[in-house]
């Protein structure tokens, strides 16, 4: 347990890729003993401190360096671990008490590998002399805080935001005009817009792939195919992409942190359009704890949402690959998010969403929405931070086709809550639950779609593409839908 931050360490500190000079390994060893005790450090050699609070965002088992997963339980507990409160969520409360919440506004990078194990005094030892120590200790005692604050800046935000990764607390607007894709084109146009999921299949044939995909695009603008949700594999969210293209459908690619090398994401971003692909929604990914047996990694991930959105957004307005290289064509890509409106307090998520938003994401797909009314102060508090004219907002909606299928959603999908009163009403139906759960969706949908600050209704199917059709058409959806499907019934 660490003496100034309300948890423990999740893991021991990491140790070397390489052989080190015995001074460095004396200089990182008297580092851990004393930052160990105090922040539960793990020696990353990133260190984030500066601006997590000084509580080390390393204790997240999955490695989140730039907020919460959206999966935190009703009482801010870790869902991989119960035990422990979410690190995110004591960061969040420490900076908002210190009045440093702005300041995980900025983007922080992922690790770099070549520097964990290692200490970061040296560095900070280095950049001092450089700054000046008269220089730099005299500004920390100044008055003058824009003085203190560039000086000390000087040493640490070189630290944490090295050459290769540059990331700020700044909004940065597409370098592109018009759309890439059919679904930003119909947002941007201001209709209310209408997404569904596609199940991928669990084996090979695409027969019923294929048939979903037909049944649902008139209704639809885009259909997206998850990234082997809830950490059980299926084919593909490429794959089943690539198969919506061959039918005229417009895809929206899933990709999961949980899966993916920073090296893999830029590997896929070059090759997308190559096959049609232009919406890629960037999401962290279930842990394997809520995966099949045999549980596979469940160590830290490699990159999160905020960074996959980071190296996107640069690679398509920028042009360069993480590591600097220019490529001549870049990739032409809207790229979205993911948000748990409910997962937190309505201003932390929103800070959380803002950061998103500020490193590339254009719209967002919320999780699973069964409290409408609760959105307002979500809502409101994206207004606040004037972020709502700048991203596109798609609500989560889905049919409940039995009481068991909501039990399971309720106690087993993390950041996906039900109210009694449904479950209570599913229970009730008995073998009309399909029914009920029907009706259930459009009460739903006719609660949500007047809102100010909402562009549309994620329809996530859970297996039941069937019904998509027909909770189009009877939620009224259709008619506003209609100016842009004209086979829309």
């Amino acid at each position: 347990m660490s003496a100034i931050k309300p948890s423990r360490r999740w893991q021991p500190a990491f140790y070397p890729f390489g052989n080190e000079r015995t001074f460095k390994r004396l200089t990182a060893r008297t580092e851990l003993l004393i930052k160990g005790p105090l922040f539960g450090c793990r020696m990353c050699g990133n260190c984030l401190l500066q601006e997590t609070a000084f509580i080390c965002p390393m204790e997240c088992p999955k490695g989140m360096r730039n907020g919460p997963c959206g999966g935190t339980t009703p009482q801010q507990r870790c869902y991989i671990d119960e035990t422990r409160y979410c690190i995110w969520d004591r960061i969040y409360r420490r900076a908002e008490k210190l009045g440093r919440e702005e300041m995980l506004l900025e983007v922080l990078p992922p690790l770099d590998w070549n520097k964990a194990g290692t200490e970061t005094w040296g560095e900070v030892a280095s950049l001092i002399r450089k700054t000046g120590t008269r220089t730099f200790f005299s500004a920390l005692l100044s008055k003058d805080r824009e003085k203190k604050e560039r000086v000390w800046d000087g040493v640490f935000k070189t630290i944490r935001q090295p050459a290769w990764w540059q990331g700020d607390s700044e909004y940065h607007a597409p370098a592109y005009n018009e759309p890439v894709s059919e679904l930003e084109r119909e947002l941007r146009s201001g209709r209310f817009v209408i997404a569904t999921e596609v199940t991928p299949p669990l084996g090979a044939d695409t027969e019923k792939l294929v048939k979903d995909i037909e049944l649902v695009k008139p209704y639809v603008t885009a259909i997206n195919f998850t990234d082997s949700s809830s950490s059980r594999p299926r084919m593909s969210s490429i794959a089943c992409s690539k198969v919506a293209i061959e039918h005229k459908a417009e895809p929206v690619f899933q990709i999961s942190a949980r899966d993916t090398t920073r090296t893999g994401l830029q590997a896929d971003a070059v090759g997308l359009n190559a096959i049609g692909i232009h919406n890629v929604l960037c999401l962290t990914g279930d842990s394997a704890k809520v995966g099949p047996s045999p549980t596979s990694n469940m160590n830290m991930l490699d990159i999160d949402s905020v960074q996959m959105l980071w190296i996107l957004r640069r690679m398509r307005d920028e042009g360069i690959y993480l590591d600097g290289r220019k490529m001549k064509r870049p990739p032409r890509l809207f790229l979205g998010a993911a948000t748990s409106s409910f997962a937190s307090d309505p201003d932390m998520q929103a800070l959380r969403d803002h950061k998103k938003v500020n490193a590339g994401a254009q719209f967002m797909q919320t999780n699973l929405i069964f409290e409408p009314e609760k959105l307002d102060a979500w809502l409101e508090a994206l207004d606040r931070r004037n972020i709502l004219d700048k991203v596109y907002i798609l609500i989560g909606i889905a049919p409940l086709k039995s009481y068991k299928v909501a039990e399971y959603l309720h106690n087993k999908v993390p950041g996906v809550t039900i109210p009694a009163k449904i479950l209570q009403r599913l229970k009730q139906a008995g073998e009309e639950a399909p029914v009920e759960g029907f009706q259930i969706a459009l009460e739903l949908i006719d609660r949500i779609k007047g809102k100010q600050g909402i562009n549309g209704i994620h329809i996530m199917s859970l297996g039941w593409e069937s019904i998509i059709p027909q909770i189009v058409t009877e939620s009224g959806l259709c008619l506003n839908h209609s100016t842009s499907r004209s086979d829309c019934r």
